[in-house]
């Protein structure tokens, strides 16, 4: 299974998203620290759901940052996070 897919499921289990996108950026990293050839180093996270209502910003990412602690820890060099509950405006 690619990082990616572990990644979706993870948060996908996690928090019952109403909407989950998950973008492998690795390619727009090239020669920068972290980047390994394949890819699947560098993501960016879309998700929506009811578990982050009357979240702060820092409580969502600890959240997210938590459920994907062993890929943090080994192979995901970056995670950008846009995280929001239900009916909130991305900032």
């Amino acid at each position: 299974m690619s990082t990616k897919d572990t990644i979706s499921n993870k948060l996908q289990e996690a928090f019952t998203p109403e909407s989950l996108r998950v973008v492998d950026e690795s390619h727009l990293h090239e020669g920068h620290a972290g980047h390994q050839p394949g890819g699947e180093t560098h993501f960016r996270v879309y998700i929506v759901s009811a578990a982050f209502k009357g979240k702060s910003r820092v409580d969502r990412h600890r959240m997210i940052n938590s459920a994907l602690a062993q890929e943090l820890a080994g192979s995901v060099h970056a995670l950008a996070i846009h995280a929001h509950g239900p009916g909130e405006k991305p900032r």
